[in-house]
């Protein structure tokens, strides 16, 4: 799954795509619609989802967000997504059961509901397909 040009925007609802930037902010695009707007960085900061990475108590430390997500999505079946706007208890439980690695002392509930919340976003508009990233083989 490719989450480069995708990016959180703070005070903006959901995620967008990158479509250009400039010196002084980016140009993003809804995911939805399609509309491009440009984002000034003086009022918004921007969270490119692929620099996210959730602690774990593994030797590494943390892992990728987008690993984060093929878990979610590996557990599907035996654990249906709950609700962003679940309990904190229940939210911990469901993260605990599809990621047990993660490290409970520094990922917060908040942290949990806003990775479940993209896992749904992204799901619902179809853009957590599996992509084929083979390398061409250079001459």
């Amino acid at each position: 799954m490719n989450l480069k040009d995708i990016v959180s925007v703070s005070g903006l609802p959901g995620l967008f795509r990158i479509a250009g930037n400039r010196s002084n902010g980016l140009i993003i695009e809804d995911l939805d619609s399609g509309k491009r707007k440009f984002a000034p960085s003086r009022s918004h900061q921007f969270s490119p989802l692929e620099s996210i990475a959730i602690f774990t108590t593994t030797e590494e430390d943390s892992i990728e967000l987008g690993k984060v997500f093929d878990k979610i999505k590996a557990a599907l079946e035996q654990h249906p997504l709950i609700d962003a706007n679940a309990s904190p208890e229940a939210s911990r439980a469901y993260f605990k059961a599809v990621f047990p690695e993660h490290d409970e002392d520094r990922v917060k509930i908040s942290d949990i509901k806003k990775v479940l919340k993209w896992f749904q976003y992204l799901m619902d508009r179809n853009l957590l397909s599996e992509e084929e990233t083979e390398e061409q083989p250079t001459p």
